[in-house]
């Protein structure tokens, strides 16, 4: 199953996208806390409409909690602007974790050093842009996977 992973997401509203699309597409979605949100926030539930309470939810106290819960196996891709490779240069699995870190400021730098390996970015244009927002992030990395996964060819 593939997996999707917020790193201290901190806008509700993005979260409740999100997890309507894990719904949607049979992903599973871990919130590693802090969250910039109660998990019970109104704007949460609705952006996830009835969709919530079928999520398969897992929850990780903080990032230390996350990674030492991860199987020794795990194929992380870490998205990040701050990546060269591009997310449909590599090929993504069924058993993928698609990680995205918190709207103001992305991925921890210090997991670089404990996973160099699978950092990938979305391409953009315009030059005075700094990223995308959260849920279309997501989007798009989970369905150039889904789309890898179910038609095997990039």
């Amino acid at each position: 199953m593939l997996k999707i992973v917020l790193v201290n997401p901190e806008i509700a509203p993005n979260t409740g996208n999100i997890a309507r699309l894990c719904v949607c597409n049979s992903i599973q979605l871990h919130l590693v806390h802090p969250l910039g949100y109660q998990i019970n926030d109104r704007n949460l539930k609705r952006a996830g409409m009835d969709y919530w309470q079928h999520l398969d939810l897992v929850e990780h106290a903080d990032l230390d909690a996350f990674l030492a819960s991860l199987p020794p196996d795990a194929r992380m891709r870490w998205f990040s602007t701050k990546s060269d490779t591009l997310h449909w240069d590599v090929d993504y699995q069924s058993d993928d974790w698609l990680v995205f870190g918190a709207e103001s400021k992305g991925l921890p730098d210090r997991l670089r050093a404990v996973h160099p390996e699978g950092w990938v970015k979305i391409p953009m244009g315009g030059g005075f842009v700094r990223s995308l927002n959260l849920s279309s992030s997501v989007a798009i990395g989970a369905y150039e996977a889904l789309r890898q996964i179910h038609h095997g060819a990039r």
